[in-house]
């Protein structure tokens, strides 16, 4: 029985062919290991790129898309499943319930809401699933410094901050997801 991935990721592709490329061979790993693929629904981007992978090769894709996104941005329209929610709470809720496990790609905002709401879910142990992130190009350097501070300032314990895995090639981050079981 396949599994779902969820990944959190930007409706925009960034300016790094090398995060593109992690993402295209994050996708084709965990592919691979016999994962679909739940996501945000988004046809830009580097949603688009992820959701195009995964459909190509076969796999099922599940979009979780706000009604107001719908109206301002495009839906991927080669999904195997559209789920419409009202508003972003509703999406991360539907997310957590549908996905074994969650991986963050580069993003804006909203990749990060995402990732912190489903962080601080595992680290409270509301989930008992991995929550990643692929570091490409050390663009989470500075959710790295902030954690640490956190830590160092007596805000955060490390064992909690090890609840969040990164790594910074797909292969590792895979690794750290095939370890967690």
């Amino acid at each position: 029985m396949s599994k779902k991935i969820c990944i959190f990721c930007g409706a925009h592709p960034g300016n790094s062919p090398a995060i593109i490329e992690q993402a295209m061979a994050l996708c084709t790993l965990l592919i691979d290991r016999d994962y679909d693929l739940v996501y945000g629904g988004g046809e830009s981007g580097l949603m688009g790129v992820i959701a195009d992978q995964f459909l190509a090769r076969g796999r099922r894709v599940i979009g979780i898309r706000p009604r107001k996104l719908i109206a301002d941005e495009a839906v991927h329209h080669g999904l195997s499943e559209l789920v419409v929610v009202e508003d972003m709470f509703e999406r991360k809720a539907e997310m957590m319930a549908l996905s074994d496990a969650f991986i963050a790609l580069p993003g804006g905002a909203g990749t990060l809401d995402e990732l912190l709401e489903v962080y601080t879910q595992v680290k409270i142990g509301y989930l008992h699933k991995f929550c990643g992130v692929l570091n490409t190009d050390n663009y989470y350097l500075g959710l790295t410094i902030l954690l640490d501070n956190m830590v160092a300032k007596g805000f955060l314990r490390a064992t909690d901050q090890a609840a969040l895995c990164l790594k910074d090639t797909p292969e590792e981050l895979v690794a750290a997801l095939t370890d967690f079981g």
